[in-house]
């Protein structure tokens, strides 16, 4: 304990030295706000498709109907989603193409 103790005083003391506070994180309050804001926009699709759970919908109706102009993002989740199991995929000659639908 006495080493680590040691380690996170030099730590602070050489930040203190370059004028840097060691003890600020604004990336992890960044990363906070963006995770939100992606399990916000989730929960959105997870919603859409639970209305209507078998109907396959389009990567844009998808889009419009979670309101989320972030049409590459809404990609991702759902692809994500997909390899999770959550949803199913229906594939298609092109990504665009692709339908989406509660498992």
């Amino acid at each position: 304990g006495a080493l680590i103790a040691l380690y996170e005083r030099a730590v602070g003391f050489y930040a203190s030295l370059v004028n840097v506070n060691a003890y600020n994180q604004p990336g992890v309050e960044a990363g906070k706000k963006a995770s939100a804001e992606i399990l916000k926009v989730q929960k959105a699709l997870m919603d859409v498709l639970k209305k209507d759970p078998n109907k396959e919908f389009s990567l844009t109706e998808l889009s419009r109907s979670a309101s989320c102009d972030n049409v590459p993002l809404v990609f991702k989740l759902l692809e994500y989603m997909s390899a999770n199991g959550l949803i199913r995929k229906s594939r298609a000659q092109t990504i665009s193409d692709s339908s989406y639908k509660l498992k």
